[in-house]
């Protein structure tokens, strides 16, 4: 590409002041959109007193919890006699914490009535497998969880006696005294109302229940069990022990919240969605009013190539879009942390890829819809008609997805241009659509395609 065509663009971009003005405009929108979402849920927040940690939105810490202090490294044997079948995900099993206190790290060894046996670890675990996948065995199913200094490995047995590794996971904070014991858990049961605009997620407790026996910990400790329970239905909740069996009931869930979980990143980031209002008509006017002012004609006298001055001016615009995307993004992000934090929403850290991933690719997806609407502008000629019908394109999907059938709705997120907002996604829902780098792909290939129709119609029509 000529670097004085791409000076010369860039020269009409940062010399027209309602142009930049536009420009802060958008990040400005993204930012402050981010600003009063948090502001919003932090005043709508019941919080919670005591002095443990607190526990952020996509995470839950519920259930029912019995437990001993073990002092240094030990472990715990148990069977798994019964379990109720309350929920497919309930669990029950063997639990190390590092403290009884809500929304600290813990390691959980679990039987599941349909998917087997699992070790899983909350968080502040050290090593990216959080969870890890044991047998397909249900109930009446030995389980034995030991720890030695910050690693905790569990395994699991048929009879007692010949063991199998299920993992090993390393916590963080895991001082010589933690928390050891037995647990039951159950998450709600799910009912989803979906309407046009938005959707309604109802959820009631299920009350898991599960006996254990023939329990015994290494090294060999005395005294009461503790009782812990956060349960969200206290009232069916209860821990009995009668000559070595001790029978939990609780309900409530541990670990993240998962397909109907929020997800904080791309909430801090929604802001986009007003702020791609204003990167839409900067690049419709980018070359719409070269037309309406004659000026292309001067345009194309200097550069005959046609082709060339689109694609300069997608460069340029699609890096200056970039760029501000950027400090919108971390900007917003920034921003609603530095509100929800100190209200009791723990944030995901920066330097997890997944969120680093989904702020870079916001200012990404700003450029590439820049691109994009620069093409369709330079096809229609037309300010008006050309803002219209990308923000349909962008925005209609997801409006109108909210009340159509989940597998309408996920079609349609899959196949439109709209798809490129799931490079925004940190948590896979029950209503994901597309993969992000996939969907993100689906947009840059619909902008791929306008701008070779562009470059094909500049070359066909006259100036």
């Amino acid at each position: 590409m000529n670097r004085r065509l791409l000076l010369a663009e860039w020269t009409k971009l940062r010399t027209v002041p309602r142009w930049l003005a536009t420009m802060a405009a958008a990040v400005l929108l993204t930012i402050l959109v981010a600003v009063f979402s948090a502001a919003a849920s932090s005043s709508s927040s019941t919080g919670g007193g005591g002095s443990g940690p607190s526990t952020p939105p996509t995470f839950e810490d519920a259930g029912h919890f019995v437990h001993r202090t073990l002092a240094g490294d030990g472990g715990l044997v148990a069977r798994v006699a019964a379990q109720a079948e309350s929920h497919e995900s309930a669990k029950a099993g063997i639990m190390l914490r590092t403290g009884a206190e809500r929304g600290t790290a813990y390691a959980a060894l679990f039987v599941t009535p349909d998917h087997g046996v699992r070790l899983q670890s909350g968080r502040d675990a050290i090593d990216d497998a959080t969870d890890i996948a044991g047998s397909a065995s249900r109930a009446h199913r030995w389980l034995r969880l030991d720890r030695d200094g910050t690693t905790v490995t569990g395994y699991e047995s048929a009879d007692g006696r010949d063991w199998s590794r299920v993992g090993s996971l390393r916590l963080d904070r895991l001082t010589d005294s933690a928390e050891l014991g037995l647990f039951v858990a159950s998450p709600n049961a799910v009912k989803i109302e979906r309407q046009f605009g938005g959707e309604n997620i109802d959820e009631a407790p299920t009350i898991g229940e599960a006996t254990f026996d023939s329990v015994r910990t290494d090294p060999a400790t005395d005294g009461p069990w503790q009782d812990t329970d956060r349960s969200f239905s206290t009232d069916h909740a209860r821990f009995t022990e009668t000559g070595g069996t001790i029978t939990l009931a609780g309900s409530g869930d541990i670990g993240p919240l998962g397909q109907y979980g929020p997800d904080p990143t791309r909430t801090t980031l929604t802001g986009v969605l007003l702020g791609l209002m204003a990167v839409v008509a900067l690049a419709v006017l980018f070359v719409t009013s070269e037309y309406k002012r004659g000026m292309i004609h001067l345009t194309f006298a200097a550069s005959p190539g046609r082709g060339r001055v689109l694609m300069a001016k997608a460069m340029v615009l699609g890096a200056a879009t970039f760029a501000a995307g950027l400090v919108a993004s971390f900007g917003a992000f920034l921003a609603g942390s530095a509100i929800a934090e100190p209200n009791g929403f723990a944030m995901p850290s920066l330097t997890d890829g997944t969120v680093l991933r989904a702020i870079v690719g916001t200012a990404a997806l700003l450029a590439v819809i820049a691109m994009f609407s620069l093409a369709v502008a330079t096809i229609l000629r037309r300010s008006v008609p050309s803002i219209t019908v990308v923000l349909l394109l962008l925005l209609v999907p997801q409006i109108v997805a909210t009340g159509l059938p989940l597998s309408v709705a996920v079609w349609l997120n899959r196949v439109t241009p709209a798809a490129g907002f799931a490079i925004q996604q940190t948590i896979e829902r029950y209503d994901s659509a597309i993969g992000p780098w996939a969907g993100f792909g689906v947009l840059c290939a619909y902008t791929v395609v306008a701008l070779a129709i562009a470059a094909r119609r500049l070359n066909q029509r006259d100036a």
